[in-house]
């Protein structure tokens, strides 16, 4: 038995559609289930409420094996803690009480880097893969780059204007990952009996590429100029507290962009075997799901 959390989401609804093939048990934990697809519906077992509510937590848990495990936004948290251990404790518990054996969770790169342990958004999770693996499950924390899924946020900016923001400096080279690839390694994982341990899984892409690099793809790719313009942290302050993050969470951001800019992402070596587990190029990514938000923007 498999239970995806966060299963409309980006990567959980892509996970859900990947392993629910009617050769396994599959169950997915759910706010409103009339948000997945009925196909999937009829294939699986679903338990409605949040995977942060112990009794929601207890019947999708027992009899379970495998747990995929995502924690969703909390705008409006006091703390970054609160946001990820804070949401997680009680399926920890729940992992204990029922005999789960392995977790896979999506999480962040950075362990072991100088700004771990001052990355916002990145050390709260973190702290959370820690707290998870002290269970004694079998854990796998899929370390992730930059999504490149969070341009699909500046469709109607490049679009209108032929511009798009981030606080990275234009030359900075940078490995990204599509949410697609993610849920890829994911299933693969989620399905695999037989792996033991803890590990981080870093899922790098296949390339490193500075923003302006990004910019000239999107451009030939979209057919118009494209460029990139740098913005200081303190102005991506202001525009996150604005769209209505807490002070906390907008802090936390804050302080994950800065600790990027400060090399976050640089902690693991690529191997050829990264470009393997993720092998979406941008350009790739560009052509087949940018392209087309763009044009419907």
């Amino acid at each position: 038995m498999i239970v995806v959390t966060a299963p409309t989401g980006n990567i959980g609804s892509r996970v859900l559609a990947e392993i629910a093939d009617g050769s396994r048990p599959v169950r997915a934990i759910v706010r409103d289930p009339a948000k997945l697809p009925a196909d999937l519906r009829e294939r699986i077992e679903v338990h409605q409420g949040s995977h942060s509510d112990p009794e929601v937590l207890a019947r999708a848990f027992d009899g379970a094996d495998t747990v995929f495990w995502l924690v969703p936004p909390d705008r409006r948290a006091a703390s970054a803690d609160e946001a990820y251990s804070g949401f997680a404790r009680p399926a920890v518990e729940a992992i204990r009480a029922h005999g789960v054996r392995r977790v896979v969770s999506v999480s962040a790169l950075g362990r072991g880097t100088a700004f771990a342990e001052r990355a916002g958004h990145v050390t709260a999770t973190l702290a959370m893969d820690d707290l998870i693996a002290g269970t004694g499950v079998a854990f796998r924390a899929l370390a992730n780059p930059t999504f490149m899924d969070n341009l699909l946020r500046q469709t109607a900016v490049i679009k209108e204007q032929g511009t798009f923001y981030d606080i990275l400096p234009p030359d900075y080279a940078a490995p990204t990952a599509c949410t697609r690839d993610i849920a890829s390694v994911a299933s693969r994982l989620l399905i695999d009996p037989l792996w033991t341990g803890r590990e981080e899984v870093p899922i790098l892409g296949p390339e490193d590429l500075s923003l302006n690099q990004e910019a000239e793809i999107m451009s030939e790719v979209l057919g118009i100029s494209v460029k990139y313009q740098q913005v200081p942290v303190p102005a991506l302050g202001e525009q996150v507290r604005a769209s209505g993050l807490s002070e906390a969470m907008a802090q936390s951001m804050m302080d994950m962009m800065t600790a990027k800019l400060n090399h976050l992402d640089e902690g693991v070596v690529r191997t050829p075997q990264h470009a393997v587990e993720a092998p979406t190029t941008f350009r790739q990514w560009c052509e087949e799901v940018l392209k087309p938000a763009v044009d419907k923007a």
